[in-house]
């Protein structure tokens, strides 16, 4: 939808509204490091051209009258009276910034707003972080409140975790406010320290790959992972002083561990309930005992961490196909460790990545592969993959990987070819 449109639609909604202004925000897509964003971790999304977009005008009374054109009803709310009510739906992001901004001392006035997305709901690509981020842009700019992007972004998290109920990190908001056309952003989500890192894929595409299995984080088990995280840190720090769980390298989780959880939890985390301790016996607890299960979540996020720093030295030097074996097994650490995939993430995964064949010397194939990695992305529960796919493959990606996903869950898949895009802005006629 073009600006036209959106002024058209603006006015046909609001015949009675004032002059509006247009504002984009898009989604996001995180090529690897996932559910470590709130444990103090580096994160590699970069902003996509799928987003969202609004059409807003001031008001001279304090009523906000919000209308999506992709969800029904529309809505009409007083300034006084934000509270959160789940029959508001979409419309509790628009109050939930407007609220906060409120509480903040900012002096706001009433305004009428239309919205419109082309990103997929519940998908993993960050469609709630994408509206947020749109409103508090708009509202920024329109009542000249001087927020920058970061201030933006943070603003952003608080109204998913203080207002939304989503215990979510700072990467879905940042990445949304602070894209970078052909870029990635390298976040350190612990000090909010960024870099862009050029996304050089050469003969390669990201492809995303949408389940269609709806999942809401509020009500999947986004929060019980982060409560099962800080458990893991609460353990920890019973032997060494930090913050974060991603504050410890690989080799220094290995030494603390032993100490913080001991042989029982770690045999029993990595080879089940079978597994035989240095003692000869069988150990007395369960795969499923709390300390078992913090012991797994910290395993992958640490690792987790670790990754996306190889990602991003791989991407620096070319190496795309480092880069798809790091995304294999973050993939296989969110399944096995983290539990956040489900059959429909797996089955996509799993399709990608067996398009690759041998090549052989006698035929006149390419020598060239096909897939480099695929693995979820977002919070899991459903959701998208994204995959690194041959530009040359990409028709035969999607028929193929689309036949076996239907093939084994009985679901359709929707494809979508990334392409990256700069932050939350105003868009001119």
């Amino acid at each position: 939808m073009n600006t036209n449109e959106l002024r058209s639609e603006f006015n046909r909604i609001f015949p009675d509204g004032g002059e509006p202004r247009f504002f984009y925000a898009p989604g996001r897509v995180n090529i690897i490091g996932e559910h470590i964003d709130y444990n103090g971790g580096m994160v590699f999304p970069c902003a996509l051209t799928l987003g969202t977009y609004a059409a807003i005008a001031k008001r001279e009374d304090n009523l906000m009258r919000l209308v999506s054109g992709n969800i029904e009803p529309p809505i009409a709310v007083s300034l006084e009276k934000l509270e959160y009510r789940k029959e508001d739906g979409w419309g509790n992001n628009p109050k939930a910034i407007t609220k906060l901004l409120t509480d903040m001392g900012h002096k706001l006035g009433g305004f009428d707003l239309y919205v419109w997305g082309n990103l997929p709901n519940n998908a993993g690509l960050s469609s709630s972080a994408s509206v947020n981020v749109l409103v508090a842009t708009a509202l920024n700019t329109i009542f000249g409140l001087d927020m920058s992007p970061v201030e933006i972004a943070l603003l952003c998290q608080r109204a998913e975790n203080e207002y939304l109920g989503v215990n979510c990190g700072i990467m879905d908001m940042f990445a949304s406010a602070m894209g970078k056309k052909d870029h990635a952003i390298m976040l350190d989500c612990s000090t909010l320290k960024y870099e862009y890192v050029p996304l050089k894929l050469g003969d390669y595409r990201l492809v995303l790959a949408n389940t269609n299995n709806p999942r809401s984080l509020a009500d999947s088990k986004y929060n019980q992972r982060r409560a099962e995280c800080e458990e893991a840190l609460k353990i920890l720090r019973t032997v060494c002083d930090i913050t974060n769980l991603c504050e410890l390298s690989p080799d220094q989780f290995e030494e603390y561990s032993k100490k913080a959880f001991g042989e029982e939890v770690i045999r029993v985390a990595l080879y089940g309930e079978n597994a035989i301790l240095d003692s000869g016996e069988k150990p007395k607890l369960t795969f499923d005992a709390p300390e078992v299960t913090a012991y797994r979540r910290a395993l992958h996020v640490i690792n987790e961490n670790d990754r996306v720093t190889k990602a991003k030295e791989a991407l620096e030097f070319g190496d795309i196909s480092e880069l798809g074996a790091l995304m294999n097994a973050s993939h296989c650490s969110l399944q096995v460790l983290y539990e956040v995939t489900g059959k429909e993430l797996d089955a996509l995964a799993y399709a990608a990545v067996s398009l690759n064949h041998p090549q052989t010397l006698d035929t006149e194939a390419p020598a060239y592969t096909k897939v480099h990695g695929s693995r979820m992305t977002g919070a899991g529960f459903g959701g998208c993959t994204v995959s690194i796919v041959h530009k040359d493959n990409v028709d035969d990606f999607i028929e193929l990987v689309g036949w076996t996903y239907t093939k084994d869950t009985g679901l359709v898949a929707d494809f979508y070819v990334a392409e990256t895009d700069d932050g939350a802005r105003e868009v001119y006629l």
